[in-house]
Order: C-alpha cells, then structure tokens, then sequence
C-alpha cells in the first residue's frame, strides 16, 4: 500500500507487500525489498539498497549524503539486510570514495530513536544501538554487539562480536570480541558472559575466554605477550582465536 501523499520517484524499484506511509519521499535509484514498511515521513535517498522486511518508523532519514567535507557529490552507496528495525529519527548516511564508496548494514539489527549511522560503517548482523548512538564514519561494528544508549564511537573504530557497551560511555579505541565496558573512561568490565549464555556458547568455551581476557588485561601482558600466551588456546577454542585475530587487526589499539 502507497499513501496518495507519498513521493516515490520513478526510477525508484518497489518490492511486493511494501506499505509507504503519509508523506514519505522515496528518491531516485533507491530499491526497497518485499514486506518493508515505512511508517510515515520517512525519507530515503539513493544509490539505496534495502533487502526484505524492514520497518522504518516515522522522521528517519536513510541513505542522505554524508557529513564529511570531503563529499563532493560522488555517487556512493547504502546497502541495508533484512529484517531490520529502524525507530523514530534514526540517520543513516551513504559512503565516501576516500573509503569503498558504501555503507553496509547487516540483518535482524534494532536502531533505536534518533540513533545516527555515519558514512563507511560497516555493521554487522543482529546488532542493538539504544538510543541517541552517535556512531562516527569508518567505524566496524560486528554481530551481536549492543550498544547503551548515548554512546559516541571514534572514527575508525572496531568493535568485535559480542560486545557489551555500557551507555553514555565515549569509544576512543577497539573494543575486542566478548569485552563488556562501561563508564565515561569505558574501562574494560569483563567478558559479555550473559549474552554468550543466551547465545548457545558452551561452558568450556566462555571459560577460556574469560582466561584470556585475564591474559589481555589483568596479567600485564602487552598485546604481543598476550597474541603469544593465547596462541595454543586459540587453536582449540573458535572464541579465543577471534580475539586473538582482533588482536592482531587492532590499528587504533584496543581499550585498557
């Protein structure tokens, strides 16, 4: 159903079961997939992908030029899974040729109000941002990661599956797999042990990652002596050896 108000331009390519509520706007080279709903006042501008089964909810602004200086009017992209949930207000923004051109979501991600996407982030799957997250340009969000709600993430910052970040807290560096912080100085709390349970992680596994976040933040190590102790543990355990690799991929340095 199209509401005699919307405004959907001509090129634009419309799935099957889609609602597009009072006064949405629906740009030039924008695909939206079967089953998505835009509630009402919801604008989306192009190049724009948007797979299957998504809910926009009314003010959101999805796929608008960047605000980066740099963005001269290039034609850059925004590619958006399934199954995603986007409240009241949230922006997300298309990408940058000083990157690759594209900002990527995945699926089965809840963005709370007013939450704020940059251009180049690349999320992953089942991800939660709360409320009022700003999330910077270039920033690598992975699964099942939650982020409390008035959070600002850095530029260029990686976040690894299974993180916890605890609301009101400023993201300067990478924050591993399975790490939990919290707090304004976001000093590391422990491992997300709560979410891993909920998650189907084996007893043994979660175990051996709780040693090797005591190997990384409470023995002294470096992160080279840590990547070293951990790398028998690694071999055994799929857990270990994601945070290891994050370890190693880390280019801002990982929280302390």
């Amino acid at each position: 159903m199209i509401h005699p108000t919307a405004v959907i331009s001509e090129s634009a390519t419309i799935g099957e079961n889609v609602t597009i509520g009072p006064f949405c706007v629906v740009d030039d080279n924008v695909t939206i997939g079967d089953g998505c709903i835009l509630k009402s006042h919801v604008v989306v501008r192009g190049p724009t992908r948007i797979g299957k089964n998504n809910k926009f909810y009314q003010f959101s602004s999805i796929g608008e030029d960047c605000q980066d200086k740099k963005y001269a009017g290039e034609p850059t992209e925004l590619v958006i899974g399934d199954d995603n949930e986007f409240r009241e207000g949230v922006t997300v923004h298309r990408g940058t040729i000083q990157d690759n051109s594209i900002t990527i979501i995945g699926s089965r991600g809840l963005f709370m109000a007013n939450a704020h996407i940059a251009h180049d982030c690349v999320l992953g799957d089942d991800i939660i941002i709360a409320n009022n997250v700003a999330v910077a340009g270039h920033v690598h969000i992975d699964d099942f990661v939650i982020v409390g709600g008035a959070t600002g993430i850095h530029q260029f910052c990686k976040i690894g599956a299974h993180a916890f970040l605890g609301a009101g807290g400023i993201i300067l560096r990478d924050v591993p797999p399975f790490v939990m912080v919290s707090g304004q100085k976001n000093i590391p709390q422990g491992i997300n042990s709560e979410g891993l349970k909920r998650r189907g992680f084996a007893k043994e596994e979660v175990l051996e990652i709780k040693r090797a976040y005591k190997t990384i933040y409470r023995e002294g190590n470096t992160v080279d002596e840590a990547i070293e102790k951990l790398a028998e543990s690694a071999d055994k355990f799929d857990g270990v050896a994601l945070m290891v690799k994050f370890l190693k991929d880390a280019k801002r340095g990982i929280i302390r």
